[in-house]
């Protein structure tokens, strides 16, 4: 298996990386963005849509760039890196995915003009209402719910998941544990279009396009577990103890050494799932992202609370970036099912294996 990337991948790595260095730069530009409405950069926004990273996944005929979950994945791990707040992931991978699968426009998105929010989880009900489908309920938290044109919605109809859009519900907003914007989203009678056939079972639709998202953030998660380990590694050369560089004692280095050893675990995992999810097996796709989000939630965990403790008491302050990244690192391990919801489902699979192997 070729981990490589080719030169067309290191290109738009290298644009993506360009773009998001002029305006997070520091740890300043995401504190400047996330301090109001809507959390996050609306000009950044629209100048990754005139480069075409928002219709990177999406099919050339729906407007888009065909791009694979490794493309994807590169533009992820750079916004990773620098903690972009613009919402990549949950607007253009999974609901800009959920409409491109049901042949919905997603020009809009691609155009950075149309902001999508996923309404996923129990607690929406839908329901035909003469000639017309309404839903009852509500969820939180939704992602960027608040300033989102557009919910994408899965509710049970007939006792199975069916997808929904709608431009209505009742929102009010809050900040999340990293800066973000949630909100709560509450349904009463309020009308929506289906999409696709409401009375069919849409689990399968919807499993596998969060498993292309929770690929994504294991990628996002890479980026900031590699810049945590960055600073660390230059905290440890930089500031000196006792007439050394902390650097050059023994616990420190080693302690340093288990974080590169976790990120390259994770780093091998997410990679192989996205190669996974590019040949196109649904089943295997839906499998390989629970273990890249199994992995990049224990190394994530791991280099967060490590890049932490050895970098002392600056560590633990508001002022100082480090801590921003064990707070995204700590939110990403807790989208779309933590460590625990991942580790059950595929101990809940081990019995079909006739041997484990680790890497499928």
């Amino acid at each position: 298996m070729d981990f490589d990337h080719t030169d067309e991948q290191r290109a738009l790595r290298d644009a993506v990386r360009g773009l998001l260095s002029k305006t997070y730069a520091t740890i300043d530009g995401r504190r400047e963005a996330t301090a109001g409405d809507p959390g996050f950069d609306e000009g950044m926004w629209s100048r990754l849509a005139e480069m075409g990273v928002l219709g990177l996944p999406f099919p050339e005929e729906a407007g888009g760039m065909g791009a694979g979950p490794v493309e994807v994945g590169l533009v992820a791990e750079e916004m990773g890196r620098v903690l972009a707040p613009e919402p990549f992931v949950e607007a253009v991978v999974l609901c800009g995915g959920l409409l491109a699968r049901a042949g919905a426009d997603v020009s809009g998105i691609a155009e950075g003009v149309v902001l999508p929010a996923y309404v996923g989880g129990p607690g929406v009900a839908a329901r035909c209402d003469g000639d017309r489908w309404v839903l009852d309920g509500s969820v939180s938290p939704v992602l960027n719910g608040a300033r989102a044109d557009l919910l994408v919605v899965v509710a049970e109809a007939g006792g199975t998941p069916a997808l929904f859009t709608t431009a209505q519900g009742e929102r009010t907003s809050f900040s999340t544990y990293d800066g973000g914007r949630a909100a709560r989203v509450t349904f009463d009678g309020t009308a929506a279009e289906p999409l696709g056939d409401p009375t069919a079972d849409a689990t399968g639709t919807i499993e596998y396009a969060r498993a292309r998202a929770r690929v994504a953030y294991a990628h996002e998660a890479l980026g900031a577990m590699e810049r945590a380990l960055e600073m660390t590694r230059d905290h440890l050369r930089d500031r000196h103890q006792f007439g050394k560089p902390l650097s050059a004692f023994q616990n420190l280095a080693f302690r340093a050494s288990d974080m590169y050893v976790s990120l390259e675990l994770a780093r091998s995992t997410v990679l192989w799932a996205s190669m996974v999810l590019a040949d196109g097996d649904e089943a295997e796709g839906i499998e390989a992202a629970s273990r890249a989000k199994l992995r990049a939630a224990e190394s994530g965990r791991h280099i967060g609370q490590e890049a932490i403790q050895l970098h002392g008491g600056i560590g633990l302050t508001m002022e100082y970036q480090v801590g921003h990244y064990a707070m995204r690192l700590t939110t990403i391990e807790h989208l779309l099912g933590d460590r625990r919801h991942h580790l059950a489902r595929l101990a809940a699979a081990v019995g079909g294996h006739r041997t484990v192997d680790p890497l499928r």
